[in-house]
């Protein structure tokens, strides 16, 4: 029998220093509410898709952000005109690594966020 789920990653974690000041970092730069939880071991703050059964989810916690160039890269939708997320993460405090980058399924760009941990944005074409 071959294991075949909806989706392959059930959800991801980032380390942050500051819960907070990532909070506002990412809420401005993907447009999510985020706020952070209390109620497990340690504080999260969260992002929820719409539909849990339909999505990953991901959360930020205070830990030790990778090493420059190591560990994963994540990828986060984000709302709105992909150069408008760009001058976001950069207003916000990030920095874009990259030009944007046309795939089939719409744009991406990658960026640094205060942190220094790597990761990329994403507008679909359906947006």
């Amino acid at each position: 029998m071959t294991y075949s789920p909806t989706h392959f990653l059930v959800w991801g974690e980032l380390p942050v220093t500051d819960l907070t000041k990532a909070c506002e970092f990412y809420g401005i730069v993907t447009g999510a509410a985020l706020q952070i939880d209390s109620s497990g071991p340690n504080p999260i703050a969260m992002f929820k898709p719409a539909d849990p059964c339909s999505g990953v989810a991901l959360h930020l916690y205070p830990g030790k952000p990778a090493i420059e160039g190591s560990g994963p890269t994540l990828h986060l939708a984000a709302e709105g005109k992909l150069e408008d997320v760009m001058d976001r993460v950069t207003k916000a405090g990030g920095e874009v690594t990259s030009p944007a980058i046309e795939i089939p399924a719409g744009r991406f760009f990658y960026a640094k966020d205060p942190d220094g941990n790597t990761v990329g944005f994403f507008v679909g074409n359906d947006r």
